[in-house]
């Protein structure tokens, strides 16, 4: 077991590191500053998932500079972020929608089947 990690290594994990905390900080300025719901979407959700990305990579990048050995379990984690986020946000829409139409607010129809 190799307990040292070069410190160039650190480096790019520390970058990875803030490089997804500004991304949240990023999605949550965005909540604050659009004004209706459905802007308020897309920022916490595309800055999230990027955020998201850039822990997991530091983290593959830590554990196999620190084991010496690749952690692929760690990329589970956004993946499956990857495939519901988007999901959830449709979701969530279909629900704002529905609450704005029964509000009488002008908004599309919904689609009907054939």
């Amino acid at each position: 077991m190799n307990a040292t990690v070069p410190f160039w290594l650190e480096c790019v994990v520390a970058l990875l590191l803030v490089a997804s905390g500004a991304m949240a900080l990023v999605g949550a300025i965005g909540i604050l500053r659009m004004r209706s719901f459905f802007m308020r979407m897309h920022p916490p959700a595309l800055a999230n998932t990027f955020a998201t990305w850039c822990v997991a990579l530091a983290s593959i990048i830590y554990f196999w500079a620190f084991d010496a050995r690749l952690t692929l379990y760690i990329w589970l984690i956004p993946i499956f972020l990857s495939i519901t986020a988007p999901v959830t946000t449709v979701l969530i829409a279909r629900a704002g929608m529905f609450r704005q139409r029964q509000a009488g607010a002008d908004v599309p129809p919904p689609i009907r089947g054939p």
